[in-house]
This record gives C-alpha cells, structure tokens and sequence, in this order.
C-alpha cells in the first residue's frame, strides 16, 4: 500500500511560548489533516508562522512590538507565503519512505501535478536528500535520494498517484476547517486574519 501525506518541516521550537504547541522533534514532519490534535494544530500553525518570520522585503507594513503580533507578522503580510516540507510517500509493504528535501515547500505540490500532466519531465522535490518523481509510461517512479543512488525507489500507477494527490488536497482542506476553529480559541484577535493567511500558504496548486 502507498500513502502520500501533505507535511510540515517543524523548526525548533524549545522557547517558544506564544500558544500550545506538540513536543513533535524539531526538523521532522508533520502531517497535517483533519485529525490533529489541538497542540498539532498549534504546532502547524507555529512552523507556518516561524518560515515567513523574515525581514527581506522592505515593502512590508511596518513589524508590531508586541510578541504576538510580530511573530505573525510574516505569516498575515507576506505573499507569496513559504510552506516548507511537501509531500511524504510511505511504501508500507516495503518500507520505503520518501520524504521532501530541503528547500522545497507545499507551495510547490503543483511539480507533482506537472509529472502527471505535463511532458513528464523529473519535478524537482528538495536536496539532501534529493528525491525525485519522473513518468514512464503508465508508472511514475520516485526516488527517494537522486544523488546518492541508493537504489531506494517506489513505483505508482499514473491513476494511483492522481488518486493520491486529490486526496492530499482534501487532507489540507480538512486541516484548514480545523486551523479556523484553533485560531478563533487559540488567537481570537487575528484568527480571521490567520485563517485567511493559512488559506493561502496551503492553497490548491494552479492547474492547466
């Protein structure tokens, strides 16, 4: 059986105080869906606020001095907004796992799309490690460390995986429904704004 599961990459997050959070370890992935729990959904919530939490556009509104408000500063002004992690596939008869590579983001799940759908050109899915998604015929075959060549590779039938991907963006849309009840509890003065910010950073890729 395989699996395809939209993640996050969890920054550290050892003093971070703001709202409930998981003790998930920093640097892994978490999967967001429907089910979380509270404090998952607070440490979602707190890994997309913590990658747009940066000072490299000087046309930003101007950052608030109170600790809340200026750690969502990113998350609610920037655009486009940044989702590090991607998608995680489990071969769960094998064992093999791929897992997205550094730089790449949830942005950027329309490269699987363009696999699918486009002249079946390899996407580019992160580095180190560096995996790979590239159609052959009827098959897509992932590699899960391109530059390494470690053999480690999962096969999917084209229709499998398109089956897969639509379900990844019903697992987001589940997760954003719960975000919007976390952030009316957890940030009632900014949980409109949040919610519309989170609709943006996990939005459905741009189809052809």
């Amino acid at each position: 059986m395989i699996t395809v599961q939209p993640v996050l990459e969890i920054p550290s997050h050892e003093s971070f105080g703001l709202w409930p959070v998981s003790d998930v370890e920093p640097f892994s992935f978490l999967a967001l869906d429907g089910t979380l729990a509270p404090d998952g959904v607070g440490t979602a919530v707190m890994a997309l606020a913590a990658c747009n939490d940066l000072d490299d556009e000087d046309d930003l509104p101007p950052r608030p001095d109170d600790p809340l408000g200026g750690f969502l500063h990113g998350l609610l002004t920037r655009d486009p907004l940044i989702a590090s992690g991607g998608l995680r596939v489990t071969d769960t008869l094998t064992g093999t796992l791929l897992v997205p590579g550094c730089c790449s983001g949830l942005e950027d799940r329309g490269d699987w799309w363009d696999v699918l759908d486009g002249d079946g050109c390899a996407a580019w899915l992160g580095h180190d490690p560096s995996p790979r998604a590239e159609r052959d015929g009827s098959t897509v075959r992932l590699t899960v460390d391109s530059a390494a060549d470690t053999g480690r590779r999962i096969d999917v039938p084209v229709a499998e995986l398109r089956r897969l991907l639509t379900a990844v963006e019903g697992d987001l849309a589940d997760f954003l429904a719960l975000a919007a009840r976390w952030a009316d509890e957890h940030l009632p003065d900014h949980s409109e704004r949040v919610g519309r910010a989170l609709a943006r950073a996990l939005a459905p890729p741009p189809r052809n």
